[in-house]
C-alpha cells in the first residue's frame, strides 16, 4: 500500500486496511494524540508535520498503537480517540503559526466507524522550499524569532538537522551562488521574506460559482468582528463555508455559512466546534450531515451572528432533522431534536409482547440511540434503586388510580423480577400485577429495559399499562362499574408510562455523558389484542372511550403515534407534548374533528 491507498482507505473510514503497515518514509503512527496544552507537544507536532514536508509528503495517524518486529515499528491495532480529545481546529492553527514557510494543502480530519482515528495528511511541497519551525526550547511563550530549526524525516523516523548540518546546507547555497555582501544579504532576506508570505485568500475563493454570494455575506456582517479568510470556502452539502479570522488576533475565529434560501451566519469557532461534535455519533459518520446547518432565529431575512458565549443554536437540514444544540451554563454542549410527530414506528414497538393477548394494552416506548453503549452495563446497585422506587414511580400511581376510580383500594405496590432471562447486566424487567379474587390475573403494569443487541442497536426504556381480562379486573372492583377506559384515564396512563420509561429506567445505567448517534425517540400506543372468538380483534373504541375525539373509524384495534424529541422533559411539557401527540394519532386515525380541548 502506498500514500495514494492509505489515504483512500482513511477517506473511506477504513483505518483498519493500515494495519501491519510499517511506518515508512510516508507513513507515521502515534498512539494517542498530541496534548497541545503542552508547549513540548506543540513542538513535537510542528516538527513531526515540517519533516513530512521537508520529505516529499506522508500521514500521521493518531490512534493506532504499533508493535516492533524486526527493528521496525508495524501498525498493530487501532487505539481509537475520543471526539473530545481532539480540537481539530486548533491542530490547524498551530500547523499555520508554528511551520515557516505556510504549507500548501495539510488536511486534519476524523477516519473510522466504531473506532475513530485522526490523520493529519501532509501533501508533496514545492521542491524547492526548506520549512522550517522555531528552534524548540520546552516553554510557553518563550519561542524566539532568530532561531529556526529544520527537521526532516528519515525512513521510520523523524529528527532534528544538526548545527553542522545545517551550516553545510547554506554553504552549499552560498557556493552555489556566491557570497553575498552586507547589502545584498539584507536585500536578499527582505525579498526572501516577502515571497515566503502567503498570497492573501480572497473571499470565496476554492468556490467561484458561491464566490459572489460570500463576498455580500461578509459584507453584510462587516463590524461584527468577521476578519480575514483563513482559508479556502468549501462546500458541503448545500452549504458554502469559510474560515475566518477575528479582527482581533486573541479572539477565536469564524466560520462563515451561507445556506441557500437563509439568511447568512457567522459562527464563532468554539461553537461550531461543538456543532461538529455534536454529530460525531452519527451512524454515517458525517457530523453536519447528521445535524444540519445553524438557523437564524430572525425570520426577517437578517444575517446572524453566533457569539462564542452563547448558549444555544437551531440546526436543520440535516438528516436527524430540526434540532436544537443547548448548554446550561458553564455545562456540556447537547443536541436535542425540536418536537415533532409522526406514525412511524421502530422494531422495538412491539417487544417483550410475544405470547401474549391482554385485552388492553397501554404503553410508551423510548428509544434512547446512545452512541457508544457498548461498555455500559446495568449494576446490581443500580437495579435494586430501581426496585425501591418503582413502588413508588407514576405508573405505580396510574395503576393504582385505575382502579380507586372504580371504588377500589389496589396499591400497585409489589414488583417482582420478570422471568431469569428478562434480567441481566444487558436487560430488566418488572411486572406489578392486581389479580381477581379467584387469582386471575386483572389488571398489570410492566417495565423493561435493554442494552443493544445484534437485533436492536438503540437501547430501549418501556413502561406500560395492561388490563389483562376485563371480567376479571370487574370482579376486583366490584359490581356496577365500568371498566371501558375514560379518555382522560388512556391519557394518564401514557402520559405516566413515558415518565417511568424516560425518566426512571435509564438509571439502570451510567450513559448521562454518551451524546445521541440518531434522534430520540418515544412511541405511545394504545391496542387491544384479544381476538373474539371469532378470530377479530375488538376495537379499540369499546375498551377506550374515544367519543370526545368526535366521530371516527372506531373499528380499529390499534392507534399508535411517535414524538421524535427530548424524551426527559419537565412535567408540564411533557403533558403538553402528549396531547399534542394523541390529537395528531386520532386526526390521522380517522378521528379528523379531534381537538385539544378533548383532552386535559
Amino acid at each position: 500500500m502506498d500514500l495514494t491507498s492509505a489515504l483512500a482507505a482513511l477517506d473511506a473510514h477504513e483505518p483498519g486496511s493500515l494495519l501491519e503497515l510499517r511506518e515508512t518514509q510516508w507513513l507515521d503512527a502515534k498512539v494517542r494524540p498530541y496534548q497541545l496544552d503542552s508547549p513540548r507537544a506543540v513542538e513535537e507536532l510542528a516538527k513531526d508535520v515540517t519533516a513530512f514536508a521537508n520529505g516529499g509528503g506522508g500521514v500521521i495517524i493518531i490512534g493506532i498503537a504499533t508493535r516492533p518486529e524486526h527493528d521496525e515499528e508495524v501498525l498493530d491495532h487501532i487505539v481509537g480517540v475520543e471526539s473530545s480529545a481532539v480540537n481539530l481546529d486548533q491542530v490547524r492553527k498551530l500547523i499555520r503559526a508554528q511551520i515557516t514557510p505556510s504549507l500548501r494543502g495539510v488536511r486534519v480530519g476524523w477516519s473510522g466507524k466504531d473506532e475513530r482515528v485522526v490523520f493529519i495528511h501532509v501533501p508533496a511541497q514545492a521542491v524547492d522550499t526548506l520549512f522550517v519551525v522555531p528552534a524548540p526550547v520546552g516553554k510557553a511563550s518563550s519561542v524566539r524569532p532568530d532561531t529556526v530549526a529544520v527537521p526532516v524525516r528519515d525512513g521510520d523516523s523523524t529528527h532534528w538537522l544538526l548545527r553542522n548540518e545545517i551550516q553545510q546546507l547554506l554553504s552549499a547555497g552560498v557556493r552555489a551562488s556566491g557570497m553575498p555582501t552586507p547589502q545584498a544579504l539584507a536585500e536578499l532576506v527582505r525579498e526572501t521574506v516577502a515571497s515566503a508570505e502567503p498570497a492573501a485568500i480572497r473571499i470565496g475563493q476554492g468556490l467561484p460559482d458561491r464566490e459572489r454570494e460570500l463576498r455580500d455575506a461578509h459584507r453584510q456582517l462587516a463590524g461584527s468582528g468577521l476578519g480575514q479568510p483563513a482559508g479556502e470556502a468549501w462546500a458541503h452539502g448545500p452549504a458554502a463555508m469559510q474560515d475566518l479570522h477575528h479582527v482581533r488576533d486573541e479572539e477565536p475565529g469564524w466560520v462563515l455559512c451561507l445556506v441557500p434560501g437563509r439568511p447568512p451566519v457567522a459562527v464563532a469557532a468554539p461553537v461550531w466546534q461543538a456543532i461538529t461534535e455534536a454529530g460525531h455519533g452519527a451512524a454515517g459518520r458525517d457530523p453536519l450531515a447528521a445535524v444540519g446547518y445553524p438557523v437564524a432565529p430572525a425570520a426577517d431575512g437578517r444575517s446572524w451572528v453566533l457569539p462564542a458565549d452563547a448558549q444555544s443554536v437551531d440546526l436543520d437540514s440535516g438528516s436527524w432533522g430540526a434540532g436544537r444544540l443547548a448548554r446550561p451554563e458553564n455545562g456540556a454542549w447537547r443536541w436535542q431534536p425540536l418536537p415533532r410527530f409522526s406514525l412511524h414506528q421502530g422494531r422495538a414497538a412491539s417487544n417483550w409482547t410475544a405470547g401474549q393477548t391482554p385485552a388492553l394494552r397501554l404503553r410508551a416506548v423510548v428509544n434512547l440511540p446512545w452512541a457508544g453503549p457498548d461498555a455500559l452495563e446495568i449494576t446490581t446497585q443500580r437495579r435494586h434503586e430501581i426496585e425501591q422506587q418503582l413502588p413508588v414511580s407514576a405508573l405505580s400511581g396510574a395503576l393504582t388510580m385505575l382502579s380507586q376510580r372504580r371504588g377500589a383500594n389496589l396499591p400497585a405496590a409489589r414488583w417482582e423480577r420478570g422471568e431469569y432471562r428478562r434480567n441481566s447486566s444487558r436487560t430488566a424487567a418488572y411486572p406489578c400485577t392486581i389479580s381477581s379474587p379467584d387469582g386471575a390475573p386483572a389488571v398489570r403494569a410492566g417495565v423493561m429495559f435493554a442494552l443493544p443487541t445484534s437485533m436492536e442497536s438503540t437501547v430501549v426504556a418501556c413502561a406500560g399499562l395492561v388490563v389483562e381480562d376485563s371480567a376479571a379486573w370487574a370482579a376486583t372492583v366490584g359490581t356496577g362499574w365500568d371498566t371501558q377506559l375514560h379518555l382522560e384515564e388512556a391519557q394518564a396512563a401514557l402520559l405516566s408510562a413515558w415518565e417511568t420509561a424516560a425518566g426512571l429506567l435509564p438509571g439502570l445505567v451510567d450513559a448521562g455523558h454518551l451524546p445521541w448517534s440518531a434522534p430520540p425517540t418515544t412511541e405511545l400506543r394504545l391496542s387491544s389484542e384479544r381476538p373474539a372468538t371469532n378470530g377479530v380483534l375488538p376495537a379499540l373504541d369499546t375498551l377506550v372511550d374515544l367519543a370526545p375525539f368526535g366521530t371516527g373509524d372506531g373499528s380499529r384495534p390499534m392507534m399508535a403515534v411517535t414524538i421524535t424529541g427530548d424524551p426527559l422533559v419537565p412535567a408540564s411539557q411533557r403533558r403538553d407534548l402528549t396531547r399534542r401527540a394523541l390529537v395528531y394519532m386520532a386526526r390521522e386515525f380517522g378521528y379528523i374533528d379531534a381537538e385539544l380541548n378533548a383532552l386535559q
